[in-house]
């Protein structure tokens, strides 16, 4: 596992003689040890936020819809925290017939990275040529989401590597980027959903409650609940008594409560709580620290 420079030290030089991953577009793209670092780093920042403004005298692109709250939040916030200057545009404004490696080559002159919140992955792709990229949800994938969450059952969960995880969804972005991280990873993860919506390369288990025998953390995703396709794949009390004792509940927000989790579900303990969601912000300034490292 890579260090992460002591207190006091500079994080570009000491990443000079390691390898620095230049865009977080998807997390098949990292290793193990690329994570760890985002880790270690997480738990130094979230524990001295004011500390090694990495991104002092840096600034970095946003690119956001109007209707993003968390992602969007978190990361101005994590610029802002790091020293940085944050540079807020539509998303649209990469729907152009300009290529977008030209407009990555005349961004990479003004600004160090670029965070993306675009349904479509290959214009990530394409500005990679030129600049850093970090994916903030595509309709592919949703990397940085992840990323946060294994860091918070981390901290809950020592043995957080080997915890029996179960996703219960659709195949779209959310259960995808869950995959990716299994395959970095090597989580033990299952997915259970009705035919036609498997996750190809993923174990599936159709039946719910076999899905969540012994489960540990048991995942969800709105997509699908709220069109009636998993009316039948509801995590409830009694569910979940098929679970491993102390199993925790992560719904994916924005969820409805009473469609992919019950109301009784989500005032027990097993759901994880929104404080859950509290790292975004650390996580996200770690991956910005660490892209931006060269």
């Amino acid at each position: 596992m890579h260090s992460v420079p002591p207190d006091g030290c500079d994080l570009a030089d000491t990443c000079q003689t390691l390898a620095v991953p230049q865009s977080l577009v998807r997390l098949t793209d990292w290793s193990p040890d690329d994570v760890a670092r985002v880790f270690e780093r997480a738990r130094t920042v979230r524990a001295r936020p004011a500390e090694n403004r990495a991104l002092a005298g840096r600034s970095v692109a946003l690119f956001f819809p109007s209707t993003s709250v968390r992602t969007r939040v978190t990361f101005e916030r994590a610029v802002h925290l790091a020293g940085g200057q944050p540079i807020l545009f539509p998303p649209e404004t990469l729907d152009k017939p300009e290529d977008l490696a030209d407009v990555g080559a005349y961004l990479a002159l003004w600004v160090d990275a670029v965070v993306v919140r675009h349904p479509r992955i290959a214009v990530l792709d394409r500005l990679t040529t030129a600049v850093p990229v970090v994916n903030a949800m595509t309709d592919v994938n949703h990397p940085c989401e992840v990323l946060s969450d294994l860091f918070a059952l981390s901290v809950r969960r020592e043995d957080w590597r080997a915890l029996r995880y179960v996703f219960v969804g659709a195949n779209e972005n959310i259960g995808r980027a869950w995959s990716e991280a299994a395959q970095v990873l090597g989580l033990d993860l299952t997915q259970s959903c009705p035919r036609g919506h498997e996750i190809p390369g993923l174990r599936v288990e159709p039946d719910l409650i076999a899905a969540l025998r012994d489960a540990d953390v048991v995942l969800t995703d709105a997509v699908g609940h709220l069109d009636g396709a998993f009316a039948d794949y509801r995590i409830t009390r009694e569910s979940l008594a098929a679970a491993a004792p102390g199993v925790l509940v992560n719904p994916c927000p924005p969820f409805t409560r009473g469609a992919e989790v019950t109301v009784e579900v989500f005032d027990s303990s097993a759901f994880v709580g929104h404080a859950f969601k509290e790292p975004l912000v650390a996580v996200q300034r770690a991956i910005l620290e660490l892209v931006t490292a060269r």
